[in-house]
């Protein structure tokens, strides 16, 4: 994930590692804080996406920033938790 990130924010060195993983660390934790659920960052999706993008504000000291301007993102993922964790006959009764 680390390399990924890396990728995603042009940073070809390797002095900020340890920074960068702990920014991961944080913004999974807070990612899943928000969605009130363990989320998989590993596979393609909305909450890699997320996690990306709240590194990228925490790397630049603007993590006051990110949730108010990814709210509809938050509240789409918000709702894919909710949806997933309802009982298989509620959620067909949802359709």
């Amino acid at each position: 994930m680390l390399d990924d990130i890396k990728d995603y924010l042009k940073i070809t060195w390797d002095d900020e590692d340890d920074y960068l993983t702990s920014l991961i660390s944080c913004g999974q934790t807070k990612l899943n804080e928000l969605a009130g659920a363990e989320l998989d960052f590993e596979t393609e999706g909305l909450p890699r996406s997320l996690l990306f993008d709240y590194v990228r504000y925490a790397y630049n000291n603007a993590t006051e920033y990110f949730e108010e301007n990814y709210q509809h993102e938050i509240l789409r993922l918000q709702l894919m938790i909710g949806v997933s964790l309802l009982p298989e006959d509620d959620a067909d009764d949802q359709e």
